[in-house]
């Protein structure tokens, strides 16, 4: 026997219809956290390259790119198909990429959008461009440096010119695009004061190395990195060319909780809920835990409900916990801890205008991580 599992919405659903729990978001604050990033992009001079780790739905990358972003990054080969697939036709993979399987598939994508990706050693470019030769396709390499965030990144000038010097050899696959540099530590900087001195020594760091490279004659045509809690610096920075934020289009409860400077997002991306108990008077227990959002980043925040807190998480429930509680069958709205991994724990986003479903949009990335 089989059995067909219902949807959790449909178009014109109002949200009290929606099932729970589900990934949803709030279209109207979404498209203003869209058009006020690009607008400081685009008044700073600077190309917008959205992440689309942050959601892996192909809609939010084309919503992103409609108002003038020029395309987007992506972590991983695999989670670029989906993107490809979907008419996105300019992809940066902000990482590097090692194996052969990884490598056929970057350059069979590259046949049909333009492909960037990182490097940070020279033996990473032979395979990359043996890759491209078998499949007559090119792609832009960027070296990765490191400016402080101690993962990925050669050290400074010496070592790109040393990686540059190899991928000269290939010049029918590869072309030299630029530099990758990127600080993930200094997103996350709660206090304001800190969270721009940080920013400003990454960028510090980025033009001694573009500085060094133009005296040895390399010019870097693009320069990217940056992302939602630097931005603000990074704007006016005068260093990138290029701006990799994804966060902002959502803002969960981590962001939410960094102290903020001039420029502002909203809250778009909730987990609904449903409170499933009320046995004990001092808590309600919701249908939503670690199996619908992350919380290496913290705790949700309960939206709406002044003075309830989310306190205790598990598999699949949440203890709430304050005055006054929702009582048995209310919906809550909850704000993950961190939206990248929580996209990734759901098979669609119910998008939402005025408390009623307008789209529903598949994840098509998730679990894409190879």
């Amino acid at each position: 026997m089989s059995f067909t599992i219902p949807a959790a919405a449909r178009i014109g659903d109002p949200l009290a219809a929606i099932d729970t729990p589900s990934l949803v978001l709030d279209l109207d604050a979404f498209e203003r956290n869209l058009e006020l990033m690009q607008a400081k992009a685009r008044a700073a001079g600077l190309a917008l390259r959205p992440h689309a780790k942050a959601h892996k739905t192909p809609q939010v990358a084309l919503a992103q790119i409609a108002r003038g972003a020029v395309g987007v990054c992506c972590q991983k080969v695999t989670e670029a198909v989906p993107f490809v697939e979907a008419g996105v036709a300019d992809v940066h993979i902000s990482n590097e990429v090692v194996g052969a399987a990884k490598l056929a598939l970057l350059a069979q994508l590259a046949r049909a959008a333009r492909i960037s990706v990182c490097v940070d050693d020279a033996s990473q470019v032979a395979p990359l461009a043996a890759a491209c030769a078998a499949q007559g396709s090119r792609v832009d390499v960027f070296v990765e440096i490191n400016i402080g965030q101690d993962r990925c990144g050669v050290a400074g000038a010496a070592e790109v010119l040393s990686i540059l010097h190899v991928i000269s050899a290939h010049p029918g696959q590869l072309s030299f695009k630029g530099l990758q540099a990127y600080q993930g530590r200094v997103q996350h900087i709660r206090p304001l004061a800190e969270r721009r001195e940080a920013a400003l020594a990454a960028g510090a760091r980025t033009k001694a190395v573009v500085d060094a490279l133009a005296a040895q004659g390399v010019a870097c045509p693009v320069v990217t990195g940056g992302g939602s809690g630097s931005v603000e610096f990074d704007l006016a920075g005068g260093v990138y060319t290029e701006l990799q934020p994804g966060s902002y289009a959502f803002m969960d409860a981590d962001y939410g909780a960094i102290e903020a400077g001039e420029l502002r997002f909203e809250h778009a991306l909730f987990v609904l809920s449903g409170v499933m108990s009320r046995v004990d008077a001092r808590q309600a227990i919701v249908d939503a835990g670690l199996k619908s959002m992350s919380a290496e980043s913290g705790l949700p925040r309960v939206w709406g409900r002044e003075g309830v807190n989310y306190e205790v998480i598990s598999d699949e429930h949440g203890n709430l916990r304050g005055a006054p509680l929702p009582v048995l069958g209310d919906k809550v709205l909850l704000i993950p801890g961190h939206c990248d991994p929580t996209f990734n724990l759901h098979d669609e986003l119910v998008c939402l205008r005025g408390g009623v479903v307008e789209a529903i949009w598949p994840i098509a990335a998730r679990g894409l991580s190879r």
